[in-house]
């Protein structure tokens, strides 16, 4: 690595520092070893420049931000100092555009205070209870013997999110539909980034298209139903001084909020069957926690009895951010740590980092659900420590929903099957985008 350069001067007469930092290889800078590596990337430019430096990747140049102080910095976002969409915009604005997560200030506040409307507990009720026979359905299909359940969970995640979100079921269309959310996912991180036929940016704007065609063919039914499904629910939604959302509102928050239902939650399943394989005792903890409510499936009152359920699931979100990093713009001068940080900088912190930070988690490699025990709780070292659905005003706003999801598919999981891979089975992960089993996570299902 070579020896730090400044980012920019500092203003004249100013006590901070510049930002230090290198450009890593010419050209590419430091992307191909950001997406191959990013844990090993990350230690190596923390342990050298500290918690700020600079360096090139994805055709530009950016500052990373590590640690839980910077976590709590730069998504607290005091002052409004940062642009979510300005950061979010140059990987996924092109296909999920104008989305919750890609709004700013008071524009993003208005907007999320309709969309509140469609995740309150009255609405999750109804859609937990729409779920279970969803769930049953899609488990049935499965038969046992060698599966890989990273396009079995991706299935199951993507037909749950279809028929809770939009009361239906895709049928023909489900393939199509679930290619077009993986390919406008994967486009966030092409290195060439224009329609060259062929490459992953073209296919992202095709797999765009897709989906406003389709959710803009559903929408007139959709702004006629009373029905529960979240759809319907963000066409009625509306404030107490009667704000809704326009046509275009809908159209886009849908296509970003079903990809987040169901890429997030895959990832977080996904990780806990993989845990729960290697580890068959915690395996059978859960299944005797689920067993012990007497029911097949899951109602709402449940889930705050699902304790061990709950610590796993933690557990795996440390262990595999479902987003490993978040960008955002400075659209004023800031300073972090005595560092001058100028407007037009683009940052990103790395929760996927901070989760294996051994200054704050003991022996952060280890799968120890228990950390987050109550009478352990090394999450609360630092209220930024454990950051998997962000913070601050850009929280996840379906983080209830994933926790109601999640708990609802292992629930009947453990029912049906249990599972195993072999002692010596390590999963690695492709960090092309976001983080998931290059081989698609191959375990043995016994049907119980």
């Amino acid at each position: 690595m070579t020896s730090a350069m400044p980012f920019s001067p500092v203003p004249t007469g100013s006590n901070l520092k510049p930002v230090p930092g290198d450009p890593g290889l010419p050209l590419v800078g430091n992307t191909l070893r950001i997406m191959r590596d990013p844990l090993r990337i990350a230690r190596e430019r923390y342990d050298l420049y500290g918690p700020i430096s600079w360096t090139n990747a994805f055709g530009m140049r950016m500052v990373s931000l590590i640690g839980p102080d910077a976590n709590e910095f730069v998504l607290l976002n005091r002052g409004d100092l940062f642009s979510n969409n300005q950061g979010w915009d140059f990987f996924i604005g092109r296909f999920f555009h104008r989305g919750i997560m890609l709004l700013d200030f008071e524009e993003h506040r208005w907007h999320r205070r309709i969309m509140q409307q469609a995740f309150k507990p009255e609405v999750l009720r109804e859609y937990i209870a729409r779920m279970g026979p969803a769930i049953r359905s899609g488990l049935k299909a499965w038969e046992p013997g060698k599966r890989e359940m990273l396009p079995s969970i991706k299935q199951l995640t993507l037909d749950l999110a279809t028929d809770v979100f939009m009361g239906q079921q895709l049928g023909q269309e489900a393939d199509q539909i679930n290619r077009a959310f993986v390919d406008t996912v994967r486009a966030g991180t092409a290195l060439v980034r224009f329609n060259m036929p062929g490459g992953r940016w073209s296919r992202g704007l095709r797999g765009r298209r897709v989906l406003e065609e389709f959710f803009r063919r559903e929408l007139p039914a959709k702004r006629r139903s009373d029905g529960p499904d979240l759809f319907s629910a963000l066409c009625r939604a509306e404030t107490e001084d009667g704000a809704r959302f326009s046509d275009e509102d809908v159209v886009n928050h849908m296509i970003f909020l079903m990809m987040a239902a169901h890429d997030t939650t895959t990832i977080t399943l996904t990780a806990m069957i993989y845990w729960l394989a290697r580890h068959p005792e915690w395996q059978q903890r859960l299944r005797d926690e689920s067993e012990s409510l007497g029911k097949a499936q899951l109602d709402y009152d449940d889930l705050a009895k699902m304790e061990a359920t709950s610590l796993v699931m933690k557990e795996a979100l440390r262990l595999c951010a479902p987003v490993p990093s978040i960008p955002r713009r400075s659209v004023r001068d800031a300073e972090f740590q005595g560092h001058h940080i100028p407007a037009g900088t683009l940052i990103s912190i790395t929760p996927f980092f901070t989760h294996y930070m051994h200054e704050y988690w003991p022996e952060p490699e280890r799968f120890d659900p228990e950390r987050f025990a109550e009478h352990r709780r090394e999450d609360k070292i630092h209220p930024y420590a454990w950051v998997p659905f962000g913070g601050g005003a850009h929280k996840c706003i379906g983080l209830h929903f994933a926790e109601l999801q999640i708990k609802a598919v292992i629930h009947q999981l453990l029912q049906h099957f249990s599972w195993t891979v072999p002692e010596d089975y390590r999963m690695k992960l492709d960090m092309t985008s976001l983080p998931v089993p290059t081989d698609g996570l191959p375990v043995t299902l016994t049907r119980r």
